[in-house]
């Protein structure tokens, strides 16, 4: 049992290092870094206004239908580019089922559009 502990030593002194680094440049950077921040810094970030509640509210469920959306094309795209070059190898076999694969995101697009998440008011 020694035998096994001493080998998981240098992960533990690995482990002790890193912490302490870590807590050592947090704590370093908060007391030699300036803490008054002007009237830009605090004021709302890019979009141009203040946030009007709370951030933990919930969402409307039409960005999550949007995100789905996303994926949807996105993995069409980092799929098809490949396929495309090889087509000539893959034969009927690869053919077949790239039609299968764009049939179920062709459902998932169905399913986004039946969904509303197209239409924006």
């Amino acid at each position: 049992m020694q035998a096994l502990l001493s080998e998981y030593f240098p992960i533990l002194v690995f482990l002790v290092v890193a912490v302490g680094l870590s807590v050592a440049f947090v704590a370093l950077a908060w007391l030699v870094a300036r803490q008054n921040p002007d009237s830009e810094k605090l004021s709302a970030y890019e979009c141009g206004f203040e946030p009007f509640s709370d951030s933990r509210h919930r969402f409307d469920v039409r960005f999550y239908l949007v995100a789905i959306l996303f994926i949807i094309f996105d993995l069409e795209v980092a799929f098809l580019f490949p396929w495309a070059v090889a087509l000539g190898e893959i034969g009927a076999y690869g053919y077949w089922s790239m039609v299968l694969f764009l049939g179920v995101l062709t459902v998932g697009f169905i399913y986004e559009w039946r969904k509303g998440a197209l239409e924006w008011e």
